[in-house]
């Protein structure tokens, strides 16, 4: 699997520091990160499709049985042989068995080039994926981020981003996604930087388990 290296003397997190006294807090804080990339893109999107509105264990679960099913590979031939029933058979909803579906069908007609897509730019990869049925924004954005590994997105809509922003930034709840906005023009064009950043902060727990950046400050301090 290949893994993006993340390092807080990289010019994009520097850029980010500069910009942004509040992330570069953050950032100091989190020092250098891994991120896994999901290498592997028809599987990515299959498992971000079979993940949508249930938890991540019984999503989990489901991806387990449906390699079961394909023999241990998620595949193209794979997919088109089993049926409908078949994907209902291992958890899919039939809501979500349509949507693998069409995703295998625009990908045999050509309409989505995944062979080739790390040589499309960042709109018309959106544009590419958000024709299948059942992927939007937010599951095409974190094929940019999480499969690609591009620089500049971030996940507006991201739950996990907002309440990470919230937290990080002092506001309510209902002034996150704006803020989020206004940020997203700031944060160009290293805008994955601060997505990886903002996940990482729940990942490690800071969200969580303290009620403010400055409150995780000044407990690092005294430990010190």
């Amino acid at each position: 699997m290949e893994t993006l290296h993340i390092r807080t003397q990289d010019p994009a997190v520097q850029s980010l520091c500069a910009k942004d006294s509040t992330l570069k807090q953050l950032i100091s804080l989190i020092g250098d990160i891994e991120v896994p990339l999901r290498s592997d893109y028809l599987s990515s999107i299959v498992r971000s499709i079979i993940g949508q509105q249930i938890s991540v264990s019984a999503a989990s679960a489901i991806y387990a049985r449906l390699l079961d099913l394909l023999g241990g590979h998620i595949t193209v031939d794979g997919l088109l042989v089993a049926s409908t029933e078949d994907l209902r058979e291992v958890g899919l909803t039939r809501r979500k068995a349509e949507y693998v579906k069409d995703l295998v069908d625009k990908i045999v007609n050509h309409e989505l080039d995944l062979k080739n897509i790390e040589a499309y730019n960042d709109d018309a990869i959106l544009k590419q994926l958000t024709q299948v049925k059942g992927i939007g924004k937010w599951t095409a954005e974190m094929f940019l981020i999480l499969s690609l590994g591009r620089q500049d997105v971030l996940a507006i809509d991201d739950v996990g981003i907002q309440r990470s922003a919230q937290w990080l930034y002092g506001v309510e709840k209902s002034e996150r996604r704006q803020l989020l906005m206004e940020k997203s023009l700031l944060f160009a064009p290293e805008r994955s930087m601060a997505s990886h950043y903002l996940w990482e902060a729940i990942h490690l727990g800071f969200v969580q388990d303290f009620d403010s950046i400055e409150e995780l400050i000044k407990s690092r301090n005294e430990l010190h």
